[in-house]
């Protein structure tokens, strides 16, 4: 029932991504911005998750808000089944971000790269907020949102 009612919020879809020595990627709704100052955003992330040991490990992450002609990347990220490593990342379009060298997927609307400022218990999540180093924006208007357990395109002037 609980997974049903938080269904009936929408929310953008994005990728969260860690580089270094072991690279991971993961698509990601619970991000939030957090403080315009200092400039703050979060991303939840399941204990049991792989991105969760990652990530603290890195001390770092980038975020990559997906448009809404990237449904595909959004289920790539999402399958479990999905190459590990540097493979994971052979299906789609990315470049290094500059301050992270995290992966940052081609053609999102927006990206933005963090260092990890302060960690916090979410129950089986774990809440990461991260200090902004980066941040880009590209022109696109067209957003992929996440409703009802499905995926859908939110365009400027309406759906």
């Amino acid at each position: 029932m609980l997974r049903k009612v938080f269904g009936a919020f929408a929310t953008g879809v994005t990728v969260v991504t860690v580089g270094g020595r072991a690279p991971h990627g993961m698509t990601a709704n619970s991000f939030a911005s957090v403080s315009l100052e200092p400039p703050l955003v979060l991303v939840c992330v399941d204990r049991d998750a792989v991105m969760h040991d990652r990530l603290v490990a890195a001390g770092s992450f980038a975020v990559s808000m997906l448009g809404a002609d990237q449904e595909g990347v959004a289920r790539h990220f999402a399958n479990r089944w999905r190459g590990s490593g540097m493979a994971q990342f052979d299906p789609v379009d990315w470049a290094p971000g500059g301050r992270t060298g995290a992966p940052l997927i081609s053609g999102a609307l927006a990206w933005l790269e963090c260092g990890l400022w302060q960690t916090y218990d979410g129950g089986d999540h774990s809440i990461f907020v991260g200090n902004l180093l980066a941040i880009q924006r590209r022109q696109s208007q067209e957003a992929l949102l996440f409703f009802g357990g499905r995926f859908h395109r939110l365009m400027e002037g309406g759906t």
